[in-house]
């Protein structure tokens, strides 16, 4: 049975940098800027533009405060304008990686960010946007390093610690992941996130305890996440806690009641409770969301077998080899549920097809009941 995945995802915390500057004008920009006043912001670096087109501060402003505003297309156009007056200009380099990053265009991005730590080996931001470009570029030693040399460089933060956190987790260092998000929580204990984070890498550890007192806080902190309750329900399970992983994913379900995992997650759990029928629906209501999941019709199978409805175990193993025609335990399964109707010649079909796939247990079942 598939067993779920819990989904890891970067939270982005540019810092807004900008030089000193004794002109009122642009020092009222940084403000609106820092206060996510955008709007504002850009209202007033327009004016600044307006009068100085060359301005190329105002420009790398103005490129922040587009960011802002999710204009990314005009963020770049306006850190390009900038650069074409000081390419070597490193804080409008980096805001423009990041800006391509947000866009999806990570290699470009890199050439820029590149750029950057080669003019100004010491910009912070520079090594955080260049970290979050090689991650989405599945370079994760590369964005280990870059996120470890901001921190190095500093100010310390819970953003930076959190960001080497996931990588750190996605490398299978869940212990020195945990550090990381440890000491990110001591810098923001109201962040349900950096609880939630800690308490999978704890579920990966096998700390499940520590993991479920993590999940805790989260939820206690943020209540309508389903998420957090789903994750809460894992390690429940592997406590043996059965009834409290239930209560968990009928939360999940009740606040948000389109995600097909779940359903299948709680299926799974109703089967291990022997509440076959409650399975049996739970499974339903999966392929009813997602029918091009192989693994839910699996499952589905497992629970009417032990219904002994061997006909409609037989026709979800069917509707799972044709969406993956090459899984040699649903052959397997379903070769199994065949000889149990007495259909000894199909059932040992399945079970060579199984053998051919590498089933080491189709093979000794041919030996058994294939003569």
């Amino acid at each position: 049975m598939k067993t779920s995945i819990i989904a890891l995802f970067f939270v982005s915390a540019s810092i807004w940098c900008v030089g000193q500057s004794a002109d009122p004008a642009i020092e009222s920009a940084v403000k609106k800027i820092k206060s996510s006043d955008f709007a504002g912001a850009k209202m007033e670096l327009d004016k600044i533009i307006s009068a100085n087109p060359k301005h190329k501060q105002a420009l790398d402003l103005r490129g922040q405060a587009r960011m802002g505003l999710k204009d990314f297309y005009g963020a770049v156009s306006d850190y390009t304008i900038a650069l074409e007056i000081d390419s070597t200009f490193a804080e409008a380099l980096s805001h423009r990686g990041e800006a391509k990053t947000a866009l999806g265009d990570d290699e470009s991005a890199l050439i820029d960010l590149d750029k950057a730590i080669r003019f100004s080996p010491k910009l912070t931001d520079a090594y955080t946007n260049r970290g979050f470009a090689r991650y989405n570029l599945e370079d994760l030693q590369g964005a280990y390093f870059d996120f470890s040399k901001a921190l190095e460089l500093g100010p310390a933060d819970a953003d930076k610690y959190f960001n080497r956190g996931v990588v750190k987790a996605e490398l299978g260092e869940f212990v020195s992941a945990i550090d990381d998000y440890t000491k990110a929580i001591e810098f923001d204990k109201n962040d349900p996130g950096l609880y939630n984070y800690r308490g999978v890498a704890y579920y990966q550890t096998g700390n499940f305890d520590q993991a479920i007192a993590d999940y805790d806080v989260a939820i206690k902190l943020d209540p309508k996440d389903p998420l957090k309750y789903e994750n809460r329900a894992l390690a429940r399970t592997a406590k043996e806690d059965l009834k409290g992983a239930l209560e968990d994913y009928n939360k999940t379900i009740e606040i948000d009641s389109e995600d097909p995992e779940t359903f299948n997650l709680r299926g799974v759990l109703k089967h291990t409770l022997q509440d076959y029928d409650g399975a049996i629906a739970d499974y339903g209501k999966a392929i009813e969301l997602d029918d091009s999941n192989p693994t839910y019709f699996d499952n589905r199978a497992l629970s009417k077998t032990e219904k002994e409805d061997y006909a409609g175990s037989v026709d979800d193993y069917s509707r799972s080899i044709d969406l993956y025609p090459n899984d040699p335990e649903t052959y397997y399964q379903r070769g199994l549920v065949k000889l149990l109707m007495n259909n000894n010649y199909d059932g040992c079909l399945d079970l060579k097809r199984s053998d051919e796939l590498g089933s080491t247990d189709a093979k000794a079942a041919l030996k058994k009941s294939c003569k």
